[in-house]
């Protein structure tokens, strides 16, 4: 086991994983490359040590290809708290930015269409340095020879 916590707006996070490395391939679990699985735990509290959820302790599990040589204990939990950083950040731009719960798309493929849509936007916005979303969309808007750039096309008058 390895744990971790972390102090920070208003609350206290204590982080606990287990993992193991010693896994035989198709033998206990039916993941193809599965090296390792894990469950994390993770506790919020306030900074007087109350809880701030309903349900104090949040469980989740996970299985990588990552060896343990590649990924040890502390390294994992490193990568499920970025990935997880990364889902809330698109999430919460793709929910305040684009109002997507609002949508009024619905039918066919037409939602997964525009949610993909705006993952692109997001991404190429943010890999062109972008740190405020909805001002860079405004930028694209006034100035569509910077959206065509971002896509690699060029615009011909």
């Amino acid at each position: 086991m390895y744990e971790e916590h972390s102090r920070g707006h208003g609350r206290i996070e204590y982080r606990r994983i287990w993992a193991t490395g010693r896994i035989a391939p198709g033998k206990y679990i039916n993941f193809p490359h599965a090296s390792q699985v894990f469950r994390i735990e993770s506790t919020v509290t306030g900074l007087d040590g109350t809880p701030l959820r309903e349900n104090e302790v949040e469980v989740r599990y996970g299985i990588t290809s990552l060896s343990t040589r590649k990924a040890d204990k502390r390294r994992l939990l490193e990568l499920a708290r970025g990935h997880w950083s990364i889902e809330n950040k698109l999430h919460y731009v793709r929910d305040v930015t684009y109002d997507e719960d609002r949508s009024r798309v619905r039918r066919g493929a037409a939602p997964h269409m525009m949610a993909s849509i705006s993952n692109l936007a997001i991404s190429l916005l943010r890999m062109a340095g972008a740190t405020n979303i909805a001002e860079a969309g405004r930028h694209c808007t006034f100035h569509p020879e910077f959206a065509a750039r971002l896509l690699g096309v060029s615009m011909v008058a």
